[in-house]
């Protein structure tokens, strides 16, 4: 732990952090359940709307590694408050300023960026704070923000925005954005970036070949998921007869899955982070393969979707570390890769189902979530050999240098 995070409360620190990215999951997750609101209002097709979705995804997965490395010179206080007022900025447009349909989805993108650049000065900085053996759950803490968002934000934010209207929402999307930035120039430790560590040299490591490698289990193993989870609704439909209000429940429980999983996937993360991913992808098969074969049991479906959330969001904190602990002196700009891994794998997901969907329904687009569940279970296990430079074979934590282990509860 630094000399700076001596001075600071870790739990503090890490509240913050949460409800930093718990905040900007919300803004990222509201188009989902407002989507027919925000067609309406700015007279475009629902299809239009749904770009403000994939525009906050590709900003996210290709802007937030870019700010990252364009950042690295910069102490990561500095650099979360900087993303924190930008992200509080450019939400102004929707809510308050009446952005119309153009500006909106170029706002998204570069909300996207932003929210990838302060994922990465998050999960340095929640690292810095705590004793090594508690890297992965100080990167769940953050993880779990955005999974939460999902699980609590997504429902109240839509009925906050269907009595209010869809820019009620986001305003108070960008009063809790203020909020934090409040908290955040208070609690934030300073952490500098380390004497000799440039931008390029810090991605020579954060994209080396075993980085990525590990970064494709991710990929895959969100795509496993995706390639059901996104036409969930249709299966609901045409497999197990269910649909109306009665489908909200599903997608609670996939939610709250996901919420749970990636809190408890920091402890795991910690006691092996390469077991994990193993597990979690044979956790991902084995609650696909349950979907597929059980579909027209309600209770079991249930079931099946809690798992996939619950094993699949468990890996998170697993890849984090991985990643981190795989780039060694790369780790402040490796910290924002997962994050786009994940979205790559959402858009392949997305597609891949779409595909099996109108080809022969959904049942299909589940069998094809299990081909590539399968797939994310081979690399899981041909990555787990990897080591981190420099480290023992047992210990995978980020190399670091000024940090002792004293005795915390987070």
């Amino acid at each position: 732990m630094t000399q700076t995070a001596k001075r600071t409360r870790p739990g503090a620190v890490l509240g913050l952090l949460f409800a930093g990215a718990f905040t900007m999951g919300c803004a990222e997750m509201l188009v989902v359940g407002l989507i027919d609101l925000i067609a309406v209002d700015l007279d475009v097709s629902v299809a239009a709307a749904g770009a403000l979705l994939t525009a906050n995804a590709l900003g996210l997965a290709v802007g937030g590694p870019l700010l990252t490395f364009l950042t690295t010179r910069f102490d990561r206080r500095h650099v979360l408050l900087a993303a924190t007022g930008v992200f509080v900025a450019l939400n102004l447009l929707p809510a308050v300023l009446g952005a119309d349909h153009l500006v909106f989805v170029i706002a998204r993108a570069a909300i996207g960026a932003v929210q990838g650049l302060f994922i990465a000065a998050a999960m340095t900085t929640a690292t810095t704070v705590v004793p090594p053996e508690r890297t992965g759950r100080a990167m769940a803490v953050v993880i779990s923000g955005f999974a939460t968002s999902s699980a609590i934000g997504l429902p109240l934010g839509t009925l906050l925005g269907q009595a209010v209207g869809w820019r009620g929402s986001f305003a108070v999307v960008v009063g809790a954005g203020v909020a934090v930035f409040a908290l955040a120039w208070v609690l934030l430790p300073s952490v500098p970036t380390a004497p000799g560590a440039g931008a390029v040299g810090q991605a020579r490591h954060a994209f080396a070949p075993r980085v990525l490698a590990v970064l494709g289990v991710s990929t895959l193993t969100f795509a496993a998921m995706l390639t059901a989870i996104t036409y969930l609704v249709p299966f609901l439909d045409q497999v197990t007869g269910v649909g109306g209000a009665a489908v909200t429940v599903f997608l609670l429980v996939y939610g709250v899955a996901t919420a749970i999983g990636s809190f408890a996937g920091g402890r795991f993360a910690d006691a092996n982070a390469a077991r994990s991913l193993v597990y979690g992808a044979l956790g991902v098969i084995a609650s696909l393969v349950v979907l597929w074969a059980f579909g027209a049991n309600a209770v079991v479906v249930a079931l099946a979707v809690f798992g996939i959330g619950l094993f699949g969001m468990a890996t998170g904190p697993s890849i984090q570390h991985r990643v981190v602990a795989l780039a060694g002196p790369g780790a402040p700009l490796a910290s924002s890769l997962p994050a786009s891994a994940v979205n790559v794998g959402i858009a392949l997901g997305a597609f891949a189902g779409g595909v099996a969907l109108d080809a022969s329904g959904a049942r299909l687009a589940v069998a094809i979530g299990i081909a590539v569940g399968v797939l994310a279970l081979v690399a899981a296990v041909a990555t787990s050999r990897f080591r981190p430079p420099a480290a023992e074979p047992r210990n995978q934590e980020p190399p670091d240098t000024h940090r002792k282990a004293p005795s915390w509860s987070t």
